[in-house]
């Protein structure tokens, strides 16, 4: 056997010289017990990007096996929280001294959270897509957080027409009468001819990136579902019993709501929490009635920040 192996990577220069501004691998697939705010430890499935640039223009690669040891270590040996993902971009720069000066990580995983029903009280399990991307570049550190979040959009307009058409078919009904039955009605409203029509609603989803604030050193995953949920209100659920889907059916009836106003209802609460420097945000109207989707896209608005 050889007493050494050749390294390309070290004693071979580039072909043709030039800075890269990344370098490395996507889609590596390890487990990885995440900490977040308010929450156990949990095990997610997660899917890694790893990256750092190559500065040196005459060298011929990096070393992406360190890269990938350097997570495996993280995946076995600790927890991914702040203070581990700082270290991890700092470990990714100092295994490529003399050719990197820039790192950058990104986790996606889905990360499940017990939810209440909304009378009932039973629960379920939900499972939010979250992507946790950290960037150290010249020394600067960027910790960028995503989620999505479903829910149900009922849209104003088919509302309006529907309530048209109920009040036609109520006259219609009683048009002849000259004095008011209660009874009649109560009974004509419970039935089929009553309410003759509903208005269209479709599954939709809210998609959410912020940077997080300095002092920020846990996680904020729980804190950002609820400020969506919580703002959108009509959350789709997990378990659920008659009770909850009764109440699911009047909220989204009385929050009525175009992509527009999703959005700027989650753009202004947004804007209150002060653990965000910036964000973006996008709902996405899963539309019911037209093949196409509705969507509007809006971001904090500061200056070098987010773009639409």
């Amino acid at each position: 056997m050889p007493t050494s192996m050749p390294d390309i990577a070290n004693h071979t220069t580039a072909q043709t010289e030039g800075k890269l501004d990344w370098v490395g691998m996507n889609n590596i697939e390890m487990p990885m017990m995440v900490a977040a705010k308010g929450q156990p430890e949990k095990m997610v499935s997660a899917h890694i990007d790893a990256y750092v640039n190559l500065k040196e223009p005459e060298a011929k690669g990096i070393h992406m096996s360190r890269l990938y040891l350097l997570l495996d270590d993280l995946s076995n040996n600790n927890v991914l929280n702040y203070q581990s993902l700082v270290s991890l971009l700092d470990g990714f720069i100092t295994s490529h001294q003399e050719l990197s000066d820039n790192a950058k990580v990104q986790f996606r995983f889905e990360y499940h959270l017990r939810r209440k029903s909304l009378i009932s009280g039973k629960q379920g399990w939900k499972a939010y897509p979250v992507t946790l991307t950290g960037n150290l570049n010249q020394g600067k550190l960027e910790i960028e957080l995503g989620i999505e979040v479903r829910y149900s959009s009922t849209c104003p307009c088919s509302a309006a027409l529907a309530r048209q058409l109920i009040q036609q078919a109520f006259l219609s009904k009683f048009e002849e009468q000259t004095s008011v039955d209660k009874e009649a009605i109560h009974e004509w409203l419970g039935s089929s001819d009553g309410i003759v029509a509903t208005p269209h609603s479709q599954r939709s989803i809210a998609e959410v990136k912020v940077k997080l604030n300095s002092n920020v050193t846990e996680f904020p995953i729980t804190e950002l579902v609820n400020i969506l949920e919580n703002t959108l209100q009509t959350p789709v659920q997990a378990a659920v019993k008659r009770e909850d889907e009764q109440e699911f059916a009047r909220l989204n009836g009385q929050n009525l709501m175009f992509c527009e106003d999703a959005a700027r209802k989650l753009q202004h609460a947004m804007n209150q929490s002060s653990d965000f420097d910036d964000f973006w945000l996008k709902v996405n109207h899963l539309e019911s009635l037209h093949a196409h989707d509705a969507v509007s896209i809006t971001t904090k608005g500061i200056q070098g920040g987010y773009q639409p």
